[in-house]
């Protein structure tokens, strides 16, 4: 076995290395918790290392995505020459029901946590019938 590690830099224009970085990339599926009650859903999902910057929620149609990615912290004006770890690229994507109501998703993001409350649509929530006797 062998390791064909390269410590010296390649030489290879930004654009390539950028598109080659990418490409290599791996995407991690991040942990989700579904919460459900009469008012709606609550989704958290860790993503841990992720900032806000970095992070892209969308809703088209019934498709909820979340793409981010997160950062890998370098201290000061340290230079890295060579690195093993990669910032992980998370993403994930989930269809909601027409129950709810994706128009007033709100979105909160801290310590690396995720969470997504979308309230269920008024005429989908549930309603207690009055019985009347006679």
């Amino acid at each position: 076995m062998t390791d064909n590690t390269q410590i010296a830099p390649q030489k290879t224009n930004e654009t390539t290395r950028k598109s080659e970085d990418t490409s290599r990339r791996a995407t991690v599926t991040p942990a989700v918790d579904i919460v459900e009650d009469s008012h709606g859903i609550t989704l958290w999902a860790d993503l841990p290392g992720v900032p806000r910057e970095k992070l892209d929620v969308k809703v088209h149609d019934a498709r909820l995505t979340i793409e981010a990615e997160a950062e890998l912290p370098v201290q000061g004006a340290v230079r890295v020459h060579h690195a093993e770890l990669r910032a992980p690229r998370f993403a994930r994507a989930f269809t909601v029901s027409e129950d709810f109501d994706t128009s007033k998703i709100d979105a909160n993001l801290t310590n690396g946590v995720l969470k997504l409350t979308i309230p269920r649509r008024e005429e989908a929530r549930p309603r207690r019938v009055e019985v009347r006797a006679g």
